[in-house]
């Protein structure tokens, strides 16, 4: 049997705090498990269930009494190390205006296709983790995804709402038919409009080093500083089985900048970014 893995991130946020999950399922060789992980300031915890808890429809995923979907996530976890409950109620998405990966997404053999279905839409309810209760009442979520058999070996990802809008990075080294390159996929929502950098597109990865990132595409530029590493340990696939070690944090200390036409179009510095950088420091 292929080695392979499907998973969701769906990140919760308010003015104070904030909680991503991961429900992910996982298969190498003939041995299938999933699990969820709990992500937020403080720290990560993992919870690994047989496979027969794991039930996917289209926009729905069950493990065993807790459910992730489109509309929200209600959650009913306790294990020796983590217990969770409780429920979050999503308002209206803001999907794109098409597939994340463009013409990759139809590319065969590569070992990883992203996937985003909401850069912003609203988060109530409430959630305990492990007795800490995270409180979001007029809070703020994002939905993406992944699936394949391998995180990338190098790449940085970041993900952070301000005002007006929500952006999302991804830029990573990509393997495909025995050549490499530096695939870019990225997304600034900004006062309602959509606009995409990627590979696809002529998008250039100008600097990548120390934390920082800076893309160009055409007249556009999006420039983004991890300023301070906060990272807790996270599970990630490699070749389908959950045995990568990589750091993210929930919410860090970080800049970005989005130019067009020689216009800057926003600039800030905010300590509610999420980050992941797995290239050297």
């Amino acid at each position: 049997m292929r080695d392979f893995f499907y998973g969701w991130y769906m990140k919760c946020q308010s003015e104070t705090q904030t909680l991503a999950v991961i429900p992910a399922i996982h298969q190498t060789g003939k041995k299938t498990t999933c699990s969820i992980q709990i992500i937020t300031d403080d720290g990560v915890w993992t919870a690994t269930f047989p496979s027969k808890a794991f039930r996917r429809t289209n926009q729905e995923i069950y493990i065993g009494k807790n459910r992730f979907a489109r509309d929200g996530i209600c959650f009913n976890m306790k294990t020796p190390k983590l217990t969770v409950k409780g429920q979050l109620r999503f308002g209206s998405l803001s999907p794109l205006k098409y597939d994340i990966m463009g013409p990759f997404s139809l590319v065969p053999f590569m070992e990883c296709r992203h996937s985003v279905w909401s850069m912003q839409h609203s988060v109530r309810g409430t959630v305990s983790v492990n007795e800490q209760d995270y409180f979001f009442q007029n809070g703020t979520g994002y939905w993406e995804g992944d699936r394949g058999h391998s995180f990338p070996k190098v790449y940085a990802w970041t993900q952070c709402f301000f005002k007006d809008g929500s952006l999302m990075l991804s830029v990573a080294d990509i393997p495909i038919a025995g050549i490499h390159f530096t695939g870019i996929i990225g997304i600034v929502l900004w006062k309602n409009h959509e606009y995409r950098l990627a590979t696809y597109l002529g998008a250039k990865a100008v600097k990548i080093e120390n934390g920082s990132l800076q893309i160009t595409q055409g007249d556009m530029e999006l420039e983004t500083q991890l300023l301070k590493r906060t990272g807790h340990p996270l599970m990630a696939p490699d070749k389908g089985n959950m045995t990568r070690t990589i750091h993210e944090s929930a919410s860090c200390e970080a800049s970005y900048r989005f130019r067009k036409g020689g216009r800057t179009l926003f600039a800030f510095k905010t300590d509610f970014a999420s980050f992941e950088y797995e290239y050297p420091f």
